[in-house]
Parts: structure tokens; sequence; C-alpha cells
């Protein structure tokens, strides 16, 4: 764990006579926010017509809408790629499309994006335009199929590019070289709201609206794209942030789609929805349909405004991700065992296989061993024809895609494809390439840090004075988000004397924490902490975030543990 550098001291004033909270003033300095920066109007939102590319897909959407053509939307199978496909089927229709239709591929048979055999299925439904979301970047082969069909694709994306671009009609994504859209990190949910944002406004300028047909607010869906922003976890820059904070708004006013309500399942009385929410709640219920069966269901489920239908398919998305977690269990206690396995000091990549792995689960796992282990790891599972699916995730300073990228051109043929961002990628490759894989990937990390891992991605915003552990404070700082990727929550440290610890569900432990400088003991909880239980001494140094513990009608301070040693 490492302590942020301390902003300057005009900084934090400035920011706290607008704030009138020093704490608040100090994160948010911390993280390089200035006084102008503050608050979250829609105007401030980046302007569509900086996207290269957004005006030729513009023009052709606009011309295949106005003449009554059939759309198609070919969508990723997780919740960036669901809430955009709902997104631009909700958004099409608005803006006057008579025939939206939309495809999912399948994790367990097509595999991810707009591949050959997905694009067969596309051609099917008979489509005269197809819009891809949150995928396509790669597909070259599946956009070139349909354009030898005589079928337009319109690629938005928002993953890294390769080599080679599709032969598309045209592409909107915002990592393209050369590309002056000033906020990189948008998700794929983004890119198609930017998408709809454009080809309104191309629609407005021919006339499009008026005489019976309303011009669409689309505003009133801002929190699909606050919801796959949230749970791709893209880093919240401010252009990313704002559209996170204007979703969570239109909720927190009591709007927003049936399903996304749904899915959150707030318990009563709960007043203020906030990103973690969308992470911790409406995410997973949504991403447990693409893990584990088909993202179609997830997809209904945001699209209906049927408030009973939509508490429905929540309820079945809801007992899927319990499923979800049974196998989840099962396969973390299996990735210990092959860990406990290993000989000498760990690689500076973790690549773990089994054959009994499930498809859908293996993102999770490579996020828990880069938790537990403090380096990339890279999880597969068994896919057709011998083949290996992997799922990788990073840590920052790690860009575990350009880490792919060195270890296809340094050994060809050891991978067969690939694609991702900095912290997440998937890629495919034969079962007997796998230990080769495992030392190339290695080397890769190795060589893009210069030798040696990041230090500890824990940042703290340093020690907190006892008298200021309120929970006015938790509150205070819960609601000044979002907070996300990119953008932390506010992280102290301090050293506690620890008054009480013990088990409570499965492995999470509870503590009762007393400040060395006096002042009330607080209540802590540390998730996934109860191996560590024996090695507590009656001091500990603790990195925490303050919250707000909501039980049977009450409200107390919390500290959510993030870090824990013994002094």
């Amino acid at each position: 764990m490492r302590r942020r550098p301390t902003p300057p001291a005009e900084q934090v004033a400035a920011l706290e006579a607008r704030l009138g909270c020093p704490v608040l003033a100090r994160v948010y300095a911390a993280r390089g926010v200035a006084v102008d920066a503050l608050g979250y109007p829609a105007e401030r939102l980046l302007p569509p017509h900086t996207l290269h590319g957004i005006d030729a897909a513009t023009r052709l959407a606009a011309r295949v809408l106005t003449g009554g053509g059939r759309l198609l939307v070919v969508a990723d199978y997780d919740a960036d790629g669901a809430t955009g496909c709902a997104l631009a089927v909700r958004g099409l229709r608005a803006l006057g499309a008579t025939t939206v239709d939309y495809l999912v591929p399948s994790r367990f048979t097509t595999g991810y994006g707009l591949s050959v055999e997905v694009a067969e299925a596309a051609l099917a439904r008979r489509p005269d335009l197809v819009i891809t979301v949150d995928n396509g970047i790669a597909s070259l082969d599946g956009v070139a199929r349909l354009g030898a069909a005589g079928v337009p694709v319109i690629v938005t994306d928002h993953h890294l590019p390769g080599e080679r671009l599709p032969p598309a009609a045209a592409i909107v994504n915002p990592r393209l070289p050369g590309d002056g859209f000033a906020s990189k990190h948008l998700a794929g949910v983004g890119v198609m709201f930017y998408l709809l944002l454009a080809l309104r406004a191309g629609l407005r300028a021919d006339g499009w609206f008026g005489g019976g047909r309303p011009e669409p607010k689309l505003a009133r869906l801002l929190d699909l794209v606050a919801l796959g922003t949230v749970a791709d976890v893209v880093p919240l820059d401010y252009n990313n942030r704002l559209l996170v904070a204007q979703g969570l708004a239109r909720l927190n006013a009591g709007g927003g789609q049936p399903g996304v309500r749904a899915l959150l399942g707030l318990p009563a009385g709960r007043s203020a929805i906030t990103a973690a929410d969308l992470a911790f709640r409406a995410g997973p219920r949504l991403n447990a349909a693409g893990r584990m069966d088909d993202m179609s269901l997830g997809i209904e489920c945001l699209l209906t405004d049927d408030p009973s239908a939509a508490a429905d398919m929540a309820a079945q998305l809801e007992a899927l991700n319990q499923d979800r977690r049974v196998v989840e269990a099962q396969m973390q206690a299996q990735a210990t065992a092959q860990m406990s396995a290993l000989p000498g000091p760990l690689p500076a990549a973790l690549c773990l296989h089994d054959a009994d792995w499930h498809p859908g689960v293996i993102g999770i796992i490579a996020a828990r061993l880069r938790e537990r282990h403090g380096r990339p790891a890279v999880a597969f599972a068994p896919a057709e024809h011998g083949r290996w699916r992997g799922s990788a995730r990073s840590l920052p300073g790690v860009h575990i895609r350009d880490a792919l990228a060195a270890v296809a051109a340094r050994h060809p043929g050891l991978i067969e494809k690939f694609g991702g961002h900095a912290m997440a990628a998937g890629l495919t490759l034969a079962g007997e390439h796998l230990p080769a894989f495992a030392a190339a990937l290695a080397d890769a990390v190795l060589e893009q840090t210069g030798g040696a891992l990041p230090e500890d991605a824990l940042l703290s915003d340093g020690a907190l004075d006892p008298a200021l552990l309120t929970l006015d404070l938790a509150e205070r700082l819960h609601g000044a988000g979002p907070w996300g990727q990119g953008f932390a929550a506010p992280l102290f440290d301090d050293e506690f004397d620890l008054r009480e610890a013990r088990v409570v569900g499965a492995d999470h432990l509870r503590l009762l924490l007393a400040p060395l400088a006096g002042g009330e003991a607080v209540a802590a909880i540390a998730w996934r902490a109860a191996a560590l239980r024996e090695q507590l001494g009656s001091r500990l140094r603790v990195a925490y975030r303050p919250q707000v513990n909501a039980w049977r009608g009450e409200r107390q301070l919390q500290l959510l543990v993030e870090g824990l040693a013994a002094v």
C-alpha cells in the first residue's frame, strides 16, 4: 500500500470553500479534480462530432432508418454489450425505425464477436443494415461476409484495434489511431449512445421530426449507459463520470428502465442509488445471463416496459447468479489447490486451466487470482476442437492486451486470436500451447514493466482524524462519486487496536477497531479474509473505506477493510 502524494494546499482550500468538507476536498484534489470540474451537468458532455467516423455512420443509419429498412443490432454477451444492445434497440425505435431486431452471440457456441457463423445467422434475418455494439473491431471475416452479401455494417466498439480494420461501411471507436475524441475510455454502451445522439441531430437537420413524429429525449436512456459503463469497469474519466452521474440521477428521481430497477433489487427504504449498486447488484445479475446461459434473457429484461415482467426476469437472472456463485466457489477451490502446487517463486503472470472449468466463470477466477497474488492472471476453460478459451485480468501498470500482442508477435501461431483492453482481455489457443504461452506471457509482462511487477495497487488518501470517523462523513463520501475504476473511492489507512475479530458468513471477518488516538471503537468488515484471523495481533494497520451499513432500518458507520496487517 502506498499513500497518494499530498495535493497542493491551494487546490484543497479552493475545493473546501466550495464543498464545505475538508476531507472530500482533500480526496478530490488528490484525484486532480479542479473547482471548475465540480458537478456533472449534461451540457459538459463531449460533442459527438469529435468521434472519427460518426458522420459516415450517421448518414448510413439515417438513410436506412428513414427508408423503412430493417436494422439488426449484433451485441456482445456481457453487461456492456447487453445494455448497449437495449440502448440501441430502444433508441432506434424512438428515433422512428420501424423494424429493429437484435442478435447476441453465445459464449458457448459461437464465441465472442461478429464471426462468420454469427454473420450467417444475421443474414437469415434479412437486414438492410447491421450495427455492432461492443464488438466488431476485430471481426474482419464476419464483416467481410456481410459485405459480400450486400449488407453494410456499422461497427461501434471500444476495444483496441489490431493491425487491420474490418471492411465496414463505417467504424465508430474512440481507440482508432488518430481519433480526436478527448475521452478514450468510453464503454461500448457509451459509443452507442454517442451514435444515437449524432443520428438524432442528423435526422433533426433533415426535418425528420415533426408532423406527429416527436423528437425523443435520449437522456431517458442514460441509466442503461450508466449500468454498462460501471459494469464494464472502464476508467471513469470526467466524461464517463458525467454519463454515469446523469444515469444515476434519473434512477434516483424514480426514472430508468423497469429492467434496471428490477436488477437493482434495492431493499425498501433505500433512497440513494450509487455506482456501487450498479457494480455489485445489477451488474452481476445481468452478467449471469451471458456467463451461465443466454444473454437474450438479460436484454429482454432491459427492453420490457412492464415492471411485473421485468421483476420476473430479474428473478430468473438472480437465480442464474446464484448458480454462478456455486460454480465459482468450486473453481476457486481448484485454483487455490493449483496455486499451492506451483513450485518455487510465482511467475510474473499466472496461467491456470482445468478441463472442468466453466467458460462463463473463468474471468472471475482470473480476477480473484490477480487480487490475491498481485499479478496478471489468465484462467482457461476448454473450448471446441481441442482449443482453450482464456480470460485475462490485469492490474494497473500492466497493459494485458499489449502483452498478448507482444506474445503473438514474438511467437507466431501460439495464440489463435485475442482482443481486449488494458485491464481485461480474452484469447483462444490450442491445448498443446498452454505451457509455452504461460512462459511467453510472463516474459512479456516483465519486459513491459522493466523486469519488476508494479507495486501494490492500493493507494491511500492517508490517515483520518478519529473525530472525523462519523456516519455523516461516510454518507457524504458515499454520495460524492460516482467512484470506480480510475476514480477510486476514498481509502484511508491508520493503526488500530483490535478489540474483537470473528468469522461471519462463509469466510468474512467482522472486526471491532479502536483508534489509537482515542475515540469510540468502530465496526469493520473484511470480505474473504477469514484465513487471516489467526495471524492478527492486538494492533493492526488497516486500509479502509468509511461506509454506511444499512440494516433493518438503521444506518451505522462501518469500515470496509481493503488491507490488513499486524503491526
